[in-house]
């Protein structure tokens, strides 16, 4: 089993350049699957992790629910952002700067193939990370994400998540509001679920600017120690 996980922090970077990019490493790591079942092989399969800030852009998983989108096309334009149907389950979901998105490619076989226990890890890892900052993050019974205030009138969601996967392999991943334009969120029902707030960890921390890199290399610490992996960071851009 490969535990190595290459590691690229792709910067800022279009989200269907950044999707089309997954795809790729996706479909690479399930050829090698096919291939060992197909042909009796134990080609070993690889893991990847993609660090990313997108520009503006929302996305609607294959469940979601097109009027969780509050304005029109021509609101987006105006906003400078996009829109794109994807792959993954969820509902719909805001990326933009200041934001830390998480895309593991893993093939699950190298670690446990359960994806609950997965979506279950992730969670963790923001909740590790948050807790290093003074803050009591935490799951909010079915919904997926990581919340502050769980129970309360002022539950509100720091981190979406929404993730698709074929024989074990895995893709999309996490969105960690860091610092980011929380105005953007007004024009959509965040996941689809009605009359619960959004934050980010700036506005919790009552600072302008939370650092990014800081927070990528606590969310790299706890990932690594949850999934017994290694990263390896790899300097090749899409």
């Amino acid at each position: 089993m490969n535990k190595k996980i290459l590691l690229e922090d792709l910067g800022r970077k279009d989200y269907k350049e950044t999707w089309d990019y997954q795809e790729s490493l996706f479909q690479s790591i399930l050829d090698v699957k096919i291939k060992n079942r197909r042909e009796d092989t134990q080609l070993e399969t690889s893991n990847h992790m993609l660090f990313v800030e997108h520009p503006h852009v929302y996305t609607l998983g294959k469940s979601g629910d097109m009027t969780n989108l509050l304005v029109d096309e021509n609101v987006l334009k105006e906003k400078g952002a996009s829109f794109y149907k994807i792959n993954r389950g969820g509902d719909i979901t805001y990326h933009g700067p200041g934001q830390i998105v998480g895309y593991p490619i893993l093939d699950l076989d190298n670690f446990f193939t359960d994806i609950h226990k997965y979506l279950r890890f992730l969670e963790e890892t923001v909740i590790l990370t948050l807790k290093e900052y003074g803050l009591k993050a935490e799951r909010s019974p079915g919904e997926t994400g990581v919340w502050l205030d769980v129970g309360t009138p002022f539950a509100r969601k720091i981190c979406a998540m929404g993730v698709r996967a074929s024989r074990w392999v895995t893709m999309h991943g996490f969105a960690l509001n860091v610092n980011a334009d929380l105005g953007y969120f007004d024009l959509m029902i965040p996941c689809g679920i009605k009359g619960k707030a959004v934050t980010s960890l700036n506005v919790e921390l009552g600072v302008e600017k939370v650092d990014l890199e800081g927070v990528k290399e606590k969310l790299l610490k706890h990932f690594s120690a949850l999934f017994e992996a290694a990263f390896l960071p790899v300097t090749k851009q899409v």
